[in-house]
């Protein structure tokens, strides 16, 4: 993907922004820096990967980018909007229409099944159940698991409970997908296969994917890798060899 140029020449614009965004916790001898002093910027439709150490500041990163968490210091603005002034009912109702998650251990609820866990957040949303519904099968299918539809979390394997998970994240069409370790918890081929529907899915919708890992070979799907060490972007790789 050019990350410049889009159609004729069109300037493809930021969806994320951050300026001088820092975390600490504790104060005195036993004040932490989780992240310190960040830039970034994020294009639309662009898949980003933040590569990092445990320990580095990625997971912060996400958390306050994603407005789970609440900056010491800094702006962040997501697709026009400065959420570091809304309150945390405006966040959830934005989180809600505009962004979706997958996590590593997929997060489903157990007492619902596939098609139910994956019409959640349309059903929050106040969309009609007939609709709702039919949303998640079309998801579902996508995934390639519409024939799990009726089978709990504990009853699928790794693999098709994050694709659940995907399907969930996709529900409301958000416009960007914060995706903490999203082959993390799943073996090679699982992981692969993960990885792959990422890409498909991405080119498919132009969906925004920031994903957050220490997997080098996860990274290699995106357009760009911010590498972190000690809370800090210390390096920002144009990833030329973009696939599997």
């Amino acid at each position: 993907m050019d990350l410049k140029n889009v159609g004729q020449g069109e300037l493809v614009e930021a969806i994320v922004k951050a300026e001088n965004l820092s975390k600490i916790y504790g104060s005195g001898s036993s004040k932490v820096v989780a992240l310190d002093s960040v830039n970034l910027e994020i294009k639309k439709g662009e898949i980003v990967a933040i590569l990092g150490p445990s320990g580095s500041g990625k997971t912060t990163l996400l958390n306050l980018l994603a407005g789970l968490d609440i900056p010491t210091s800094g702006t962040i603005v997501i697709d026009g909007q400065e959420i570091t002034k809304m309150s945390e009912e405006e966040k959830a109702k934005f989180r809600a229409k505009s962004m979706g998650f997958i996590f590593q251990f997929f997060n489903l609820i157990p007492v619902l099944t596939a098609v139910e866990n994956a019409e959640l957040p349309l059903l929050l949303n106040k969309v009609p159940v007939a609709d709702a519904r039919k949303r998640a099968l079309e998801l579902l299918e996508l995934m390639g698991i519409s024939h799990r539809k009726d089978a709990y979390p504990s009853q699928l394997s790794g693999g098709e409970q994050q694709r659940v998970s995907i399907a969930r994240a996709l529900a409301t069409k958000p416009k960007i997908i914060w995706a903490d370790e999203p082959t993390g918890a799943l073996d090679v081929k699982n992981g692969e296969q993960i990885k792959k529907l990422i890409i498909e899915l991405n080119r498919e919708f132009g969906t925004t994917f920031v994903i957050v890992t220490h997997d080098q070979n996860v990274a290699q799907i995106a357009n760009r890798i911010m590498r972190m060490e000690n809370g800090r972007i210390v390096e920002v790789i144009e990833n030329t060899t973009k696939g599997i």
